[in-house]
């Protein structure tokens, strides 16, 4: 390379550094001058042409090691430098770089990696991409080179078809040939990823494969299938999935390749390989979506008979559905073929193939292949609207026809399950103007649905329930008459029927049909109802008649299914009108409600909250009628609670009242903005002023003070502030409650003064939700510092009687400020940890430790609208697991239990990923809290314990010998539920490696044969599992 004479003086001023430089790095004694020399090059101190320049006695030196270590340093430069280039000079040095491929292999690494610096520039000339590329593909061997040199030049490529790709497209095939002779051979996974996607912008981008064609195919589908296994230790993380879905890109890219591609894919079928397979299999269902009709004609049935083969003979569900995929995939394509009168219809022949081998299996619904044969003629009916016309029409007649003419149950519950697979997928390829394909099977499929829900078998009815579901969710398969025969036949159901499942299915089936079919259903609304309000029938000798489901059974199933149907507003006016009459009969004694069917109208309402379709006009409901109406029986039982001893209203008990505050919540929660502030003023009148105007009975006595028990009360009014909860506590942050700071004093004087729980425990769960989404500033401040001096009054004095209720009220405050990140919730924790050693209180902190990290479902949550930060359990748990590690070390022996349960229940309220993570430091403490009396805190440390033990760190295993000695000490534990878990990890456990866990074999096995005697099934079903993993370790075919 020659350098101007006219620049010659420039160079001179910078020339030494460069020269020492050049020199010190040419001479093998530091390679780190490269770096230096390239910054010199940044930072101005010297030009690229002058390093040439430097570098002329190396370059023309008749050492090929100096040659090489003079290109190294050029190119090792350009990697840094080639942004600042000028087009002549990238010019020239291509023409060096191209002239230096002829030299002595020894160069050619570094010219390569010249060449690549080279590509990345922007400026380069006009013809030197094909100039580079015919230089590369004549002088060098690729597959010769070492894979960092192959890695080179398949970059080479990528980077000139990125921005010279039209030039390159100008060398027409011969571009893919020099392709071809660089890849064949090619073995390094790495290489293969920039290989295939070398050969994936050919085949996308249009080049010009000529009559390379095969060649290209033949180079790539060597690979296939893809058998690579990466070492565990590998440090470049390639998947052979990333390697099957590269070459799959390629293989399935074009059209070209059939004729050679589907062959192979056919061969491939035949494999014993079962990954083989199924890369076979997904990558004929890629080409589908790509192939036209006439690629796949020639090679029909030879692929038929290896799909049908897969799906018929295969024990492998992945390999059975990517079989169905992919006859679905080729029906589709098929499907796309114009249909002309001198042209076979491949659709036809490829559907008359698999007819051909499938429809005569349906004919025996007591064989095997019923369910292959249906399931691929399934898959190829969901593929287009015209292929689900052929085989509907060969299928469905011969299907209802065998139904009407078995007797058997069994039989007739097979072919209703395979009708149902036919019915049950959207056909996606039909358009909005295609009639449904069934519609002219309507009649029948009615018929026979109808028919089998009057049969007595209840797997039958079951099958039929669901099959109607379907049927009512397929356009025009059921007209209003159908609709309306069904919620006869549903109802009839509901009403006789004694079998759990068989009822579960048809108040789903009910939810599901009157949201598309409401008015049908307004009929079966008073049949339900009469049955609710219906007196047990009773014989002579005053038993109820056996051949009825038990009354009590009946009204629960009947509660439910008004719930289930009450998804549209048409039907929630009707419905939650009769669950209120429900509450109002059980409020008077008119009617003989049970407790537990109280409770149970209440869950219904609350889904019909939850769950109806149009939530403004539901939500105007419940606030004009069914808020103010529970409102109303609870203050009624709670005023005549006290003024009479007589009978006792349910709507008084705790049970009916917590369950009428997830319906008051969940309403709440998703009113429109003026009704949610309506219905806050309106709760806060009646609470605090008495206001009862609202209500629906206005005979209530004046001056009532429902947050302030007076002389001689007996404090259940108090008790209904759990309503008040439900309704200011859901509310969305926007809604301004008013007067709130009077609101929040009474409520904070009722929970530390009130003797009655659910009165304290709701008004501290009421007056922590208002202050979590209060704004933040000075008011809020004092707020909680003011509350937080009483709480402590009360709890430092061991002899007042109000402890419980502070501390209660301190633990759902400091819950509500953590939540919302506050700092004064480091105060409360700080006040928490002090009570850990209290004899009173210490084991209801390790309590609160759960309700802190844990979610409530009727207050601080984010259905409620409350103020929730992302990972505020993870901040809590790194915050304080480490006080409570010391605060145990430190603690009296009597008291260690607690510290040791609140750590229990931190551990086990993150999530599950967080704990495998945290679990090892603290693993001691954990298998300590087995040790210990308290039979939750096993529970829940075996909770915890149990991910961890599906991939256990070397700390874990450590810990093996206690670890073992502590589970099998708990298989005698008196509660089942430790007895499972525990034997749940015992099994996981067996899964440790061999070497580790085979000295505890015989000791376990010893261990384990007591609970395979267990009195529960449960428990002996998991003692059979765990004994069975540990017997098989260390024997032939065992783990």
């Amino acid at each position: 390379m020659r350098v101007a004479d006219s620049d010659r003086g420039a160079m001179a001023a910078g020339s030494e550094p460069l020269v020492s430089l050049v020199e010190e790095f040419v001479s093998g004694l530091q390679d780190n001058k490269a770096k230096d020399t390239a910054t010199g090059i940044k930072d101005g101190q010297f030009t690229v042409l002058q390093l040439v320049e430097a570098l002329g006695p190396s370059l023309t030196s008749s050492q090929p090691h100096t040659r090489a270590r003079g290109v190294q340093l050029l190119s090792q430069v350009l990697q840094e430098c080639f942004g600042g280039l000028s087009e002549k000079e990238v010019e020239v040095l291509i023409a060096f770089y191209e002239n230096r491929l002829k030299d002595h292999h020894v160069i050619t690494p570094f010219v390569l990696q010249g060449l690549r610096a080279l590509t990345n520039c922007t400026v380069l000339p006009p013809g030197s991409a094909v100039s580079m590329l015919r230089s590369l593909f004549q002088d060098v061997h690729v597959q010769s080179l070492m894979m960092t040199e192959r890695a080179c030049v398949y970059n080479m490529l990528i980077n000139l078809m990125e921005s010279r790709e039209q030039e390159l497209k100008g060398l027409g095939a011969d571009f893919v040939f020099g392709f071809v002779q660089s890849m064949d051979g090619e073995r390094d996974p790495r290489n293969l990823l920039l290989a295939f996607q070398i050969a994936k912008n050919i085949i996308q981008r249009g080049y010009d494969m000529g009559k390379f064609t095969e060649e290209l195919f033949e180079v790539t589908s060597c690979y296939f299938p893809i058998d690579f296994s990466p070492p565990s230790n590998d440090p470049h993380g390639i998947t052979q999935e990333e390697l099957i879905v590269s070459l799959r890109a390629v293989l399935a890219g074009t059209q070209r390749f059939a004729e050679f591609l589907l062959p192979l894919i056919i061969e491939k079928l035949d494999s014993d390989v079962q990954s083989a397979k199924l890369d076979s299999l997904q990558t004929l269902t890629a080409c589908a979506s790509i192939y036209d009709y006439k690629d796949l004609a020639e090679f029909l049935p030879g692929l038929w008979a290896s799909l049908r083969r897969e799906v018929f003979q295969t024990a492998s569900e992945k390999i059975e559905s990517a079989g169905l995929a992919t006859v679905s995939a080729l029906t589709s394509c098929l499907s796309r073929s114009v249909l002309s009168s001198d042209s076979e219809d491949s659709l036809s022949v490829f559907l008359d193939l698999i007819l051909d081998d499938c429809q005569h299996h349906l004919s025996e619904p007591d064989l095997k292949l019923v369910w292959p044969s249906a399931k691929l003629l399934q898959a190829a009916s969901s593929a287009s609207y015209r292929a689900s016309l052929i085989v509907a029409a060969a299928v469905m007649p011969s299907l209802t026809e065998q139904y009407n003419n078995r007797t058997e149950c069994s039989q007739r519950r097979t072919l209703l399950e395979v009708l149902h697979r036919f019915i049950q997928p959207a056909k996606t390829s039909q358009s909005a103007e295609d009639e449904n394909v069934f519609v002219v099977f309507r009649e029948s499929l009615c018929t026979i649905v109808f028919s089998a829900l009057s049969e007595n078998n209840a797997d039958l009815q079951i099958t039929a329930i669901v099959f109607l579901t379907t049927l009512g969710q397929q356009k025009g398969l059921l007209l209003e008459k159908d609709v309306e025969l069904a919620a006869d036949h549903l109802t009839r159901l509901l009403q006789e029927e004694e079998d759990d499942k068989v009822c579960l299915a048809v108040v789903e089936c009910a939810g599901a049909l009157a949201k598309l079919h409401p008015k049908a259903f307004t009929k079966m609304i008073p049949k339900i109802k009469q049955e609710i309000f219906a007196e047990p029938m009773v014989e002579e000798d005053n038993s109820t008649l056996s051949k009825k489901p038990s009354h009590h059974a009946l009204r629960q199933r009947c509660v439910s299914a008004l719930a289930a149907v009450s998804v549209q507003p048409s039907l929630v006016q009707e419905s939650t009108a009769v669950l209120l009459e429900v509450l109002t009969l059980a409020h008077t004694g008119s009617a003989d409600f049970s407790l537990e069917e109280v409770v149970s109208v209440c869950h219904s309402l609350q889904r019909i909250a939850q769950h109806t379709v149009d939530a403004e006009e539901t939500g105007r409901c419940f606030h004009e009628i069914i808020i103010p109406r529970l409102l109303t029986l609870a203050l009624q039982a709670a005023l005549c609670e006290e003024e009479s001893s007589a009978r006792c209203s349910p709507m008084v008990e705790e049970a009916v009242l917590s369950a009428m505050v997830p319906i008051i919540s969940t309403a709440c929660a998703r009113l429109q903005p003026t009704l949610a502030g309506q219905t806050a003023s309106r709760a806060v009148s009646l609470f605090l002023d008495g206001d009862v105007s609202f209500l629906s009975d206005n005979s209530f006595p004046s001056h009532i003070r429902l947050l302030k028990n007076q002389e001689g009360d007996s404090g259940k009014k108090s008790q209904l502030v759990c309503l008040l909860m439900g309704c200011v506590c859901s509310l969305p942050r926007s809604v301004e409650v008013p007067q709130i700071d009077r609101l929040l004093s009474e409520l904070e004087e009722l929970s530390c003064t009130c003797s009655l729980p659910l009165s304290y425990v709701s008004a501290a769960k009421c007056f922590a939700g208002l202050v979590n989404k209060r704004p933040q500033g000075e008011a809020l401040d004092s707020l909680i510092q003011r509350t937080i001096k009483r709480m402590c009054r009360e709890l430092d004095s061991p002899s007042s009687p109000l402890r419980i209720q502070a501390f209660t009220l301190m633990v759902w405050v400091a819950k509500a400020l953590l939540l919302r990140y506050h700092p004064l919730s480091a105060a409360l924790t700080e006040k928490l940890f002090s009570l850990f050693n209290d004899p009173e209180l210490g084991s209801l902190t390790a309590d609160g430790f759960s309700l802190l990290m844990s979610d409530h479902s009727d207050v601080l949550n984010r259905s409620c609208h409350a103020d929730v930060r992302i990972m505020y359990r993870q901040r809590f748990f790194t915050e304080n697991s480490a006080k409570l590690v010391r605060g145990f070390s430190s603690a009296p022996s009597e008291m260690k239990s607690n510290y040791l349960k609140a750590l229990s229940n931190m551990v086990n309220n993150l999530p599950k990923q967080v704990q495998i993570s945290e679990l090892p430091p603290l693993l001691s403490l954990l298998l300590e809290a087995l040790s210990g009396p308290d039979h939750g805190v096993h529970l829940s440390t075996l909770s915890c314990l149990q991910p961890a033990l599906l991939n256990p760190s070397p700390a874990v295993i450590q810990q093996l010998e206690a670890l073992v000695t502590r589970l099998l000490a708990l298989t005698s534990s008196p509660v089942m539920k430790v007895r499972i878990a525990t034997l749940r990890c015992i099994h996981d456990v067996s899964q440790f490696p061999e070497h580790e866990v085979l000295p505890f074999r015989t000791r376990v096995l010893r261990a384990l044969a007591k609970p395979l005697d267990d009195k529960k099934r449960m428990v002996r079903n998991e003692a059979v599992q765990a004994r069975g993993a540990w017997f098989l370790l260390g024997s032939p075919g065992g783990k």
